[in-house]
């Protein structure tokens, strides 16, 4: 229980993650497969199909897994009953989004899932709305539940839809359903933007707390992500003025990014939820000058503090202390920092940026030296580095063992981290040096970028100083954006064919992800927590 107990702030984030990305697969496929392109042959027909019923049934499945893990945990804190605990409003949103995903599941395939599939549909979404921030509000709570209704519905349906759309241009291109599609994105957008800007105007209110809240910082987070998403979309529109035969393959190769980047905005979003909006955070706010003399240019740290001159090992929760504040968060560890825990991490994202930057400076060099093109293998270097040196309190340097320390929530989530990298290293490396020469290989790379910095939202630090987690949050947010972009601008870049009008969009692009990792080791080598 008590590992549940400190884990669960991070796994409830990335449940709640998965849950908006089936959900938005799911809705989004139905709206694919009986609006846009209710008309398709049988064979894409049931491939559309079963994806649609893989998705809801993904959907059923982590929805049964986040009902269980907050059940688990509530009646194990409070001695509260399974009978208690079913009138929660987690319970009751659960039940209706696995009963809508079960109805979609079982009749997709039947004569009257056209009639079921929405029916199931208006159950998930109803559930979802549940359990957001609008239906806890005293104020303008019915506006907000229609806006959060809205938001959602038009969210699905443009990036659930995109797989969609992409699976049905490999199995039976139409240009009439991709019109259909595009028209009804364009909708979506609109009802997206709306929606969001009136919630906004609600949740935020003012400039000052839009830049000086973790909830504010959030939202221009998936603001700039869906305006990257809208521009690919206004290009794959200029791309079928010529008709769908000329402009396929480059409508693929965009579309892909756009899901891609569109499931990292559901990430973001899930994120959202575990924050306070920041009209309910007037004490903690970071005012402008706070954030300037953060951010101010410094000598990086290169020196690591001695270990005696650490903290003690903060002490996992166990039956003898856990004992907890009454604003006890979920993976918090409660621990006042001295100035060598500051100095010590400081050094590490110091070295670990210098290391980035190096790399992106060597992936630039390589198009004109041969010997640059090992530049992958400065990846293993840098997991090394990160997993030998950087947490003090944990093996191999600290007094808990390796399998113990993934108890702590940081911990894990910053080995899954290391894990990433050493993809990074073994098939870039394998790529840059014609090792592996299938073409599907050297998309690992990006993918894993991609997929890292879309982790990184979701990481969650102490909310016990809230000023002090969105200083943090400064940081971490760009880092993930930069990450995405250039995980995706690589992966366009391979995708994209010889054909004249793709090469200006390769050359354009392969030159993002090398700046992007540049960029990243900058902010690193700047990292400051105090």
């Amino acid at each position: 229980m008590t590992a549940l107990l400190d884990i669960f702030g991070f796994l409830s984030v990335l449940l709640r993650a998965a849950t908006l990305a089936f959900e938005a697969l799911t809705v989004g496929g139905v709206v694919f497969r009986f609006a846009i392109a209710p008309a398709s042959k049988a064979d894409a027909a049931r491939g559309l199909t079963r994806y649609l019923v893989c998705s809801a049934a993904l959907l059923a499945g982590v929805q049964i897994a986040y009902v269980a893990a907050n059940s688990a945990l509530l009646m194990a804190s409070t001695g509260l009953t399974w009978a208690e605990v079913m009138g929660a409003a987690f319970c009751i949103s659960g039940a209706l989004m696995i009963a809508g995903a079960v109805i979609v599941a079982v009749f997709a395939l039947s004569r009257v899932g056209k009639i079921a599939c929405p029916l199931g549909c208006v159950l998930i979404l109803c559930g979802a709305v549940l359990t957001s921030h609008s239906v806890a509000r005293l104020e303008h709570r019915w506006a907000l539940v229609a806006l959060t209704l809205t938001h959602h519905l038009a969210g699905d349906a443009w990036i659930g839809g995109m797989p969609y759309l992409i699976l049905s241009l490999r199995r039976e291109p139409d240009a009439a359903a991709v019109g259909r599609f595009s028209r009804m994105a364009l909708v979506s957008v609109a009802a997206l933007a709306s929606a969001g800007v009136a919630m906004s105007l609600i949740y935020i209110r003012s400039v000052g707390a839009l830049t000086g809240t973790a909830y504010g910082i959030m939202v221009l987070s998936k603001a700039l992500l869906t305006g990257v998403v809208v521009l690919l979309g206004a290009l794959n529109r200029r791309a079928l003025r010529d008709g769908l035969a000329a402009g396929l393959q480059r409508l693929r190769r965009f579309a892909e990014v756009e899901a891609g980047i569109g499931v990292t905005i559901l990430l973001a979003a899930a994120s959202l939820t575990s924050s306070p909006p920041a009209i309910d955070v007037q004490a903690g706010r970071v005012r402008p000058a706070e954030m300037a003399d953060r951010m101010a240019p410094r000598w990086p740290r290169m020196e690591t503090p001695s270990l005696s001159e650490l903290s003690p090992a903060t002490p996992l929760p166990s039956a003898s202390n856990s004992t907890a504040p009454g604003s006890f968060v979920p993976g918090e560890q409660i621990q006042p920092q001295k100035p060598a825990d500051i100095a010590w991490s400081e050094y590490n994202h110091h070295w670990a940026g210098l290391i980035v930057g190096v790399i992106g400076v060597l992936s630039l060099t390589a198009r004109r030296a041969a010997w640059a093109r090992h530049w992958p293998l400065a990846f293993l270097g840098l997991a090394v580095f990160l997993l030998v040196r950087a947490d003090s309190e944990n093996w191999p340097l600290g007094p808990r063992g390796f399998w113990e320390s993934f108890q702590v929530a940081e911990v894990a989530q910053h080995r899954l981290f290391v894990l990433l990298i050493v993809a990074f290293a073994a098939f870039e490396w394998g790529v840059q040096t014609s090792r592996i020469r299938v073409e599907r290989a050297g998309l690992i790379f990006p993918a894993v970028c991609a997929a890292g910095g879309a982790l990184l939202l979701t990481h969650s630090h102490s909310l016990g100083n809230i000023k002090e987690a969105f200083l943090v949050e400064l940081s971490h947010v760009p880092l993930a954006i930069l990450a995405v972009m250039a995980g995706w601008s690589r992966w366009l870049e391979i995708r994209v064919g010889p054909e004249r009008d793709q090469l200006s969009v390769r050359r354009f692009v392969q030159w993002i992800w090398p700046v992007c990792f540049i960029l990243i080791g900058a902010i690193l080598m700047n990292y400051r927590e105090a």
